[in-house]
């Protein structure tokens, strides 16, 4: 592929998200909603596409799509309807999808990037998802319809964005509100949450050109990475002028393991799917007081936290970034900020030791999240405590931490148990520094000198001696005092 030139190319930039709702069963039939079940275990007539087996609308789905709506700024209707999509493919049993098209249940809305620029949502509509098909066994297709008829919410945009940059926060962003909502887990290595992307190219005040949608990104690094590529293809074939290179409309497939696209099939017009009116659901009906209780049910989102904890609790932006990230991290967070309410600087303490110390201990156990683990809030706020009042040193609490991440116990037991509580008997302390201090009367010297920062080389082994248990301000105190004293 030849290098673009120095011709400024505008990029057009829309998604269509696909977000599986966290509900028990399907959303048109009672079979269960569970990844990792054994392939077509978790069927029934319904789901398979049967004849005579009619679809009943899942209750708690539909108050999921409505929360998301809400999540999401968008404007609800009170009534939405549901449609049939006709396509064939073998993961589509019935031979047709159901899916919202002339009546969705939400429409505008958006979300607001780092910049200030408003990315604009289209609709939001809800469907069942089709099986599975997997292709990677020989010369023959496997069918899984487990997920047939997993309850989805399309999430569509208008093309605002310019960039892979701007997709890729765009992305994030929506993630956050999803899960910060409980509409979703939206975990894309399940499958839970699935991007397509159309992209196109054109010059400055010129009409918008072909559109080209790209599927199968299952991951934001690899829509990322389509998004770029697909950009630089497009250009490099309208500048080369070959006739046989000129995009056209189809859907193209993302290869992980080059990094571009390749053609899959020609994209449809919605004219090939026949959409009408599925004749055997009824219109879906939606409250003024079903909509208040999923309002009500709706939490404060990242974006609110995070100036929170900003403006009211003093906390750093980059912490309250990590901690908005995950809700029940952000809401661990907070319960330890109530515990620690007599401390003065409770909130900006508890966002370090999470962000810093806490979140590392967990990555390295590498089996879960924090959710998973023992620890409590009221712990955590314990371990801060003792340290702020001088009864535990870092290294201590860190250790501290560890154990009770990994297997639970309580504090002061632990403390005691493992020999953690910190050293104040100057007694002691001093005994360790004159040890430190015996041959090496050079290192004395510089400090007398004025090198003080040489004095380093003495608090590596009085920290030693005591486990980490002495306060280092202390020690330096006492290291200084016992060179000033021995000095001509």
């Amino acid at each position: 592929m030849s290098a673009p030139t120095e011709t400024t190319w505008v990029p057009v930039i829309g998604l269509e998200v696909h977000c599986q709702l966290k509900t028990a069963s399907k959303i048109f039939c009672g079979c269960a909603n569970r990844f990792g079940a054994p392939p077509n275990t978790l069927t029934c007539p319904v789901c398979t596409g049967q004849p005579g087996a009619l679809p009943v609308l899942n209750d708690t789905a539909l108050d999921l799509a409505l929360r998301a709506g809400l999540a999401l700024d968008c404007e609800l209707a009170s009534v939405s309807r549901f449609d049939r999509k006709n396509y064939f493919y073998c993961d589509l049993p019935k031979g047709y999808q159901i899916t919202q098209y002339e009546v969705p249940f939400a429409s505008g809305g958006g979300i607001e990037l780092a910049n200030g620029k408003h990315i604009r949502l289209t609709r939001i509509h809800m469907e069942e998802d089709a099986g599975k098909a997997i292709h990677d066994r020989g010369t023959h297709t496997l069918v899984d319809l487990n997920r047939a008829g997993v309850p989805l919410i399309e999430i569509v945009t208008e093309a605002d964005m310019q960039s892979a940059a701007e997709a890729f926060e765009f992305l994030g962003l929506l993630k956050e509100r999803l899960r910060f909502a409980g509409v979703s887990d939206c975990d894309m290595e399940k499958g839970s949450l699935r991007c397509d992307v159309n992209v196109s190219v054109h010059l400055p005040d010129e009409p918008w050109r072909t559109k080209v949608e790209v599927k199968n990104l299952n991951s934001f690094r690899h829509v990322r990475t389509a998004i770029e590529h697909e950009i630089a293809r497009q250009i490099s074939a309208y500048e080369s002028e070959d006739p046989s290179r000129q995009p056209v409309q189809e859907t193209r497939l993302f290869d992980v393991d080059s990094g571009t696209t390749r053609p899959m099939r020609g994209k449809e017009d919605e004219g090939d799917y026949r959409y009408f009116p599925d004749p055997d659901l009824v219109p879906v009906s939606a409250s003024r007081e079903r909509l208040e209780e999923q309002r009500r049910l709706l939490p404060e989102l990242p974006a609110q936290r995070r100036e929170r904890y900003v403006s009211e609790w003093r906390v750093g932006a980059r912490e309250a970034a990590i901690l908005t990230a995950d809700r029940p991290l952000a809401d661990f967070f907070e319960a330890t900020v109530r515990a620690l309410a007599e401390n003065e600087g409770g909130a900006q303490a508890a966002a370090k030791w999470l962000t810093n110390d806490v979140l590392r201990i967990v990555g390295e156990q590498g089996t879960g999240s924090l959710s998973d683990m023992p620890l409590t809030p009221g712990q955590l706020a314990r371990v801060i405590s003792l340290v702020e009042g001088g009864e535990l040193q870092r290294k201590g609490a860190q250790c501290l931490l560890a154990r009770l991440i990994t297997e639970g116990g309580e504090v002061d037991s632990l403390v005691v148990e493992l020999g953690l509580a910190a050293v104040t008997d100057d007694g002691q302390l001093r005994a360790w520094c004159l040890a430190a201090l015996a041959g090496r009367e050079s290192v004395a010297a510089q400090v007398r000198a004025g090198n003080e920062k040489a004095i380093g080389a003495l608090m590596g082994p009085v920290m030693g001696s005591s486990g980490g248990r002495a306060d280092p301000a202390r020690v330096r105190a006492l290291l200084l005092e016992l060179i000033r004293e021995d000095g001509p």
